[in-house]
């Protein structure tokens, strides 16, 4: 049996994978893979595994990136730590999911329903992903419409249109709003993804833009893309050429 695991923590892809060992019956073999560009990269080059363990968060973007970009066929059984409203999004598409942290009791089950369920899977996977990003995005919005922001000795609510982007400076998040005002949320740049829904993108690790604030966009011969903003920040922000056609998409339907 043939194996991929997409994970982005070394020791959780290692546990992972010495718990498959364990729990399966004969010759195993397991690839580890720990971002959105070697997984593009794996999937164009080599044959189909039977099974894929994914991860979705990674470093360089959601693990669904992969599975629109090489529109593979293999059932896939996320490893998350989501809300319920993922969860039940994985449940309505016929695709299994394992609570981090895993026990061997929760491996086995999803690997059981593997077997029940393996002749099902097929390539209208491809836009089941789609909508997952959609509706993770879409359902993530609805969550929030202010982020709240320390100001001195007072807690203020940013409403989520006046701001134009997040971004990392020295590991301490910044919120830049389109009046050019700056605050410090209490907040992680994954958890303002998650709150802020899809008219934010996350361009790399260290910035989140809002759709209003892109005046137009450049592109290289390396096939990456550099951000024009409405609003003036020192930094350029790039977006990788793996990323591209996602927040080119993203662009488009905004």
């Amino acid at each position: 049996m043939k194996i991929v695991i997409i994970e982005d923590e070394l020791l959780v892809a290692e546990d992972l994978e010495k718990s498959l060992q364990l729990l399966l019956p004969g010759p195993v073999d397991i690839d580890k893979i720990g971002s959105v560009k070697d997984g593009i990269a794996y999937f164009s080059n080599f044959p189909s595994p039977d099974l894929i363990f994914s991860d979705i968060q990674l470093g360089d973007g959601l693990s669904f990136e992969i599975f629109i970009a090489c529109e593979t066929d293999v059932p896939v059984i996320f490893c998350t730590a989501y809300d319920e409203y993922a969860l039940d999004a994985f449940k309505a598409n016929g695709i299994d999911y394992i609570l981090k942290p895993f026990s061997s009791n929760t491996l086995t089950t999803a690997l059981q329903k593997y077997n029940q369920l393996k002749q099902r899977f097929s390539s209208a996977q491809t836009p089941q992903m789609e909508a997952l990003l959609q509706l993770m995005s879409s359902s993530a919005a609805q969550q929030s419409s202010s982020v709240l922001v320390y100001h001195q000795d007072k807690i203020i609510p940013i409403a989520i249109e006046e701001i134009a982007l997040f971004y990392l400076s020295h590991e301490i998040l910044h919120l830049l709003t389109f009046s050019g005002k700056i605050y410090y949320p209490n907040k992680t740049l994954d958890e303002m993804e998650k709150a802020c829904g899809h008219t934010f993108f996350r361009a790399n690790r260290q910035f989140l833009v809002c759709r209003k604030a892109i005046l137009d966009v450049s592109s290289f011969f390396t096939r990456k893309l550099s951000i024009n903003l409405r609003v003036a920040l020192d930094e350029r922000i790039y977006v990788s050429k793996v990323k591209a056609p996602l927040f080119l998409k993203w662009l488009a339907n905004e």
